[in-house]
């Protein structure tokens, strides 16, 4: 259906992506993954008609109907309802028609609306408000008065109104609600047409894609299967590169060890000329290209106060607007919650809360003398000055841990965050989302918090940022509050979540199978039942007692971790060193010394990882007998 052929594209005078040659198929679901500013968008920008490859054929069948949500706000009067409805580009087309038509015609383009479902568009264009979290109400207000974000929304639901053959999609997840990214990837799944998806949410990918097309080092390449294929997939072939490499070393280290012992040597001159002839035919192996990652951590907050925040029957909201009634938390070192609910039902008001941006309308709210908030808000991205550089907000906005950092230091902590050399000097206003979204990360994590509150935090990052974050945020050792809509980075960072409805904060037992459960019962009685419960002393307390229980377990999570981490490095070094013993190029050097330490490392490592495993079994069996 869609074919590219030896395609090159750029972006001013850099390559994106140089000798693309795939195929897509009709009715196929297709991820597009790859680092930020790799090349995705512009991929879509050609399919789209937007661009010519700068080399190579691009071939698409004449009168596709290619669907695509557009990045400019809407500027129009109309209603929401209206706005979405016009997506149905037939539709529009044949209603412009009908006020002029008489006759036979009028009653012919009245079977053809009635045919195309005319009659049900605004149903439908409701429908799809409603699955991306828009409210009743809504329906009738006109688009330009939504704020940036649900405007974006309106635009998505523009673009899946429309029929198409193609249906294009550029990180649809990030202006979403984890309700309404369920909902979104049930309606994927059940999408007749062809789609490509762009998106840095691994799971949003698994549920939806059946086929990977990854960009990276200006290489396209096609992988079968989901996202979470495509990473296995990967590794093998990276573990088979680095094995058929070293066999091929050690082959050519063997026949050039040879030519040179013997090329002098009348008698030897044919067999040297005929190894010589072997090492010229020796494939090229091109060794798998692996980006480098992001390597930080949050660093040691310097105080850890318990509790680091109380709410006792606290209400929250804006003027005389309660949106949040009776909330009754505390907040301890070690904490990971998660926050679920409904779009509008208050999480983010929640959050704000918490970070003291709002104070309560009722109730106490009481933080700790020592507390330090880390706020990481969904508009943070606009609080970065667009004329400074990476390096002086980083000055600016990192707190004041930074007048002790030298430059040098100020440039190290950037560099891990994937700015390096002279990226730290340029406008900040020149960075992508993404990078945007990393440079505010940066901030964040100099300011050396004890309590992190996170709204949606990865929007715009991609996939190895993600990932990066996840990990820093397993080791923190302060208390962690996450509003987001990746449900990687909820299941792997929270180990309890709180629901928001019907204006109460209640804890939410079960997981994220049962919260998307809840969702498709649309029920609120669970929470009504649930809150009554949570306001019984005796559930605080006993909520209390858990809570305790498991940050006298903290120490343990983080000496398993630091075992793990030793252990995978014990293990790596007797690896190599049983590569070593097990090359006869080592027993031929005739260094019986360097045999000996080799051997004799290698009985020292055995007892040490077999000293660590036995540490590690009697932390991991504490920590399973606590539960």
């Amino acid at each position: 259906m869609l074919a590219l052929a030896g395609v090159r594209l750029r972006r001013g005078p850099q390559v994106l992506i140089d000798g693309a040659t795939c195929g897509i198929f009709r009715g196929e679901k297709v991820g597009i993954v790859g680092r930020n500013g790799c090349g995705k968008s512009t991929l879509l920008a050609l399919i789209r008609g937007e661009l010519a490859p700068d080399a190579g054929e691009y071939r698409a069948p004449p009168g596709l109907a290619i669907a695509a949500v557009a990045q400019e706000l809407p500027q129009t009067e109309a209603t929401l309802v209206e706005y979405i409805a016009g997506g149905d580009v037939e539709l529009a087309a044949l209603e412009a028609q009908i006020p002029a038509a008489e006759g036979t015609r009028l009653a012919m383009l009245h079977a053809e609306y009635d045919r195309l479902g005319g009659y049900a568009a605004r149903s439908r264009a409701a429908q799809l408000a409603a699955g991306l979290g828009f409210a009743p109400d809504d329906l009738e207000r006109p688009v330009r008065h939504f704020s940036g974000g649900l405007q974006m929304r309106a635009n998505l639901a523009r673009a899946l109104m429309r029929r198409s053959d193609v249906l294009l999609l550029d990180e649809p997840t990030n202006h979403l609600d984890l309700d309404a990214v369920l909902w979104l990837e049930s309606w994927l799944k059940s999408y007749a047409g062809t789609l490509l998806l762009v998106s840095h949410d691994r799971e949003f990918l698994d549920g939806v894609v059946g086929r990977i097309l990854h960009i990276e080092a200006g290489g396209l390449r096609g992988y079968a299967g989901n996202y979470s294929a495509f990473e296995t997939q990967r590794a093998a072939a990276a573990e088979r590169t680095q094995a058929m490499l070293a066999s091929q070393a050690r082959e050519r280290a063997r026949v050039e060890s040879f030519v040179t012992r013997f090329r002098a040597q009348a008698s030897k001159a044919r067999q040297v000329q005929s190894r010589m002839k072997w090492l010229a035919r020796l494939p090229d192996i091109a060794p798998l290209h692996l980006e480098d990652g992001f390597g930080w951590e949050f660093a040691a907050p310097a105080k850890l106060p318990r509790p680091l925040l109380t709410l006792e029957h606290a209400a929250a909201g804006y003027g005389d607007r309660r949106v949040l009634s009776d909330v009754s938390l505390s907040v301890n070192p070690g904490d990971r919650l998660g926050i679920l609910g409904r779009n509008g039902a208050g999480k983010s008001t929640l959050m704000r809360l918490l970070a003291a941006q709002l104070q309560p309308l009722a109730g106490i709210m009481e933080a700790a003398p020592d507390v330090a908030t880390g706020f990481f808000a969904q508009l943070e991205l606009e609080h970065l000055d667009a004329d400074g550089t990476a390096l002086a907000e980083l000055e600016r906005r990192g707190g004041p841990e930074q007048a002790r950092w030298s430059e040098l230091d100020r440039r190290n902590h950037l560099g891990r965050f994937g700015f390096r050399g002279d990226r730290v000097f340029e406008p900040t206003g020149q960075f992508s989302g993404g990078q945007r979204a990393r440079l505010a990360l940066a901030i964040l994590v100099a300011r050396k918090p004890n309590l992190l509150l996170l709204d949606e935090p990865t929007n715009h990052l991609d996939l190895d940022m993600r990932h990066a974050l996840l990990v820093a945020l397993q080791d923190f050792a302060g208390a962690v509050v996450v509003v987001s809509h990746d449900r990687a980075l909820l299941r792997g960072a929270c180990d309890r979540f709180l629901l928001v409805a019907n204006a109460a904060v209640a804890p939410f037992d079960g997981d994220l199978e049962d919260y998307a459960a809840w969702l498709a019962r649309g029920s609120d009685a669970r929470q009504e039942e649930g809150s009554e419960a949570a306001a019984t002393p005796s559930r605080r307390e006993q909520r209390r007692l858990e809570a305790e229980a498991r940050n006298r377990l903290t120490p343990l999570r983080a000496e398993q971790r630091q075992l793990e981490r030793l252990l995978e490095h014990l293990i790596a070094e007797r690896t190599s060193i049983e590569s070593r013993l097990a090359d006869p190029a080592t027993y031929a050097a005739a260094d019986a010394d360097e045999q000996r330490r080799l051997s004799a490392r290698h009985g020292e490592l055995s007892l040490e990882i077999s000293t660590v495993e036995e540490r590690w079994l009697e932390v991991a069996s504490t920590l399973e007998t606590a539960g």
